[in-house]
């Protein structure tokens, strides 16, 4: 069973912070589109697209450290607009959260957040310094809390090592996660990293994941197209059971008709709910 999940990038390059793996900072100034808010219709078509797409999971994504007073009343928004007209699990992907913040998300009708730890938290201040990788453990440990459904996951091929990567693993087994998300790097020209993947390599973390999440929904996230070119089958049959479709935050994807295509033809069944 292979779960299918759509982004909307609802703000758009508008962080202050300074990860080198992320193209919103505007630090780096990367050539993409930035913007404060989409509109509320807009965000609904989206989801109906998604859902029309197979997707049973649509994930509102803002820019910027965390989740404000002001982000969270946008997104609280946004999700009941949607759940007026779509029958879809909201995830909500807002940064740094209190529990608060995530309570008021789950009564607006939000069911997953996903707060990535990104990596290992010895290797995150190599990445990362204008926050710290124990205020991502701890909002996820405060989504756990309040009764949300966790997604979190990390970032692979920005140098870290093969230990790096144990420890991330390790962390995210204290936290239990309902999804993992696995992502792999994809260079910017603005950006200060250079890629370290392979294709070798992803499959070879993916099966790590799978067995060690043996109970997970593991997604390939973000920089599939990198890695494994148009045969993402291969991280499906490595262990993953779940895929984002369409674009990503400010990378093209794939269109969905050609990955449900794909899917179908290889015997997957794709899951209707999550």
């Amino acid at each position: 069973m292979i779960y299918l999940c759509a982004i909307s990038n609802i703000r758009s390059g508008a962080c202050n912070e300074d990860c080198k793996f992320c193209t919103q900072s505007v630090k780096w100034g990367a050539d993409i589109k930035r913007y404060k808010e989409k509109s509320i219709s807009q965000i609904v078509n989206e989801a109906k697209l998604a859902k029309r797409n197979k997707a049973v999971g649509f994930c509102l994504v803002t820019s910027g450290k965390s989740l404000d007073e002001k982000t969270l009343e946008y997104v609280c928004h946004a999700t009941k607009a949607i759940l007026k007209e779509v029958d879809i699990k909201i995830i909500a992907c807002n940064g740094i959260a209190s529990k608060e913040a995530l309570k008021e998300l789950k009564k607006a009708g939000v069911s997953i957040y996903n707060h990535n730890l990104e990596t290992s938290r010895e290797y995150y201040s190599k990445i990362c310094s204008t926050h710290s990788w124990d205020e991502r453990f701890e909002t996820c440990e405060n989504v756990n809390s309040v009764g949300l459904r966790l997604c979190s996951g990390g970032i692979f091929g920005m140098g870290e090592s093969d230990e790096d990567r144990i420890s991330l693993l390790n962390s995210l087994k204290e936290l239990n996660p309902q999804g993992v998300a696995i992502n792999f790097f994809i260079e910017n020209p603005k950006l200060p990293l250079k890629a370290t993947h392979n294709k070798k390599m992803a499959i070879d973390i993916i099966k790590l994941f799978r067995k060690n999440f043996e109970h997970s929904i593991v997604m390939i996230a973000g920089g599939r197209e990198v890695v494994f070119g148009d045969n993402f089958i291969e991280g499906l049959k490595a262990g993953a059971n779940s895929i984002v479709i369409g674009d990503y935050l400010t990378t093209k994807g794939e269109k969905p008709d050609k990955d449900i295509e794909i899917l179908k033809k290889e015997g997957f069944e794709i899951a209707n709910e999550c």
